[in-house]
């Protein structure tokens, strides 16, 4: 249960900021407003069709006892569980951005990335991860200040086997006031 909260919390929020977590070097703040944020995801099947990513279906099958723990944990980092309709909510700040911690999550996970393109309106970049054994390949659009989506292209190999996976995120701005969503923090280095 606790691999599920935490590989569900960090796609949702990482994909939220489009960061990724697996950053090198110093970024450039993305475009958008602080504040509270909603993001859906969803996957591609094999034949390129959006779908319902397998995490959500994982999540209707847990008791309501494991939900309810599961929920505070997310909301201890500063994520909103996923709705009935697979949308999270986080809440974004500039010092979230701005704090460097992003990069030393991507080095202590043994990850690089390389940006093709880095615009106001257009990321692209290919993330290595080596220790995790993944190659990745993403491409963030800021329609404006208040939406953007993006498309993450992975391959990784779990257990002997090789399989590749893609992710959609459609984000929009909710407003300023995050309300009882905490600011996203990432996690502390490791010791």
């Amino acid at each position: 249960m606790r691999l599920i909260a935490i590989r569900l919390a960090a796609s949702s929020v990482l994909s939220c900021f489009v960061l990724v977590a697996v950053a090198a070097g110093p970024l450039p703040v993305p475009p958008v407003k602080q504040g509270l944020w909603e993001a859906r995801m969803s996957a591609l099947d094999a034949d390129g069709h959006e779908m319902v990513p397998p995490e959500q279906a994982a999540l209707s099958r847990l008791s309501p006892e494991v939900r309810a723990r599961m929920a505070d944990a997310m909301k201890a980092s500063g994520v909103s569980m996923p709705d009935t309709n697979g949308a999270t909510k986080a809440c974004l700040t500039r010092e979230m951005f701005e704090s460097g911690r992003w990069q030393q999550m991507a080095s202590e996970a043994g990850c690089t990335t390389k940006y093709s393109a880095l615009s106001g309106t257009t990321w692209n970049w290919h993330s290595s991860c080596t220790a995790l054994k993944s190659e990745s390949d993403g491409e963030a659009v800021f329609n404006n200040a208040e939406s953007y989506r993006t498309k993450v292209t992975t391959t990784a190999t779990v257990m002997g086997k090789t399989n590749t996976s893609t992710r959609i995120v459609q984000a929009k701005w909710l407003g300023a006031d995050c309300g009882d969503i905490k600011p996203f923090a990432p996690p502390a280095a490791r010791k």
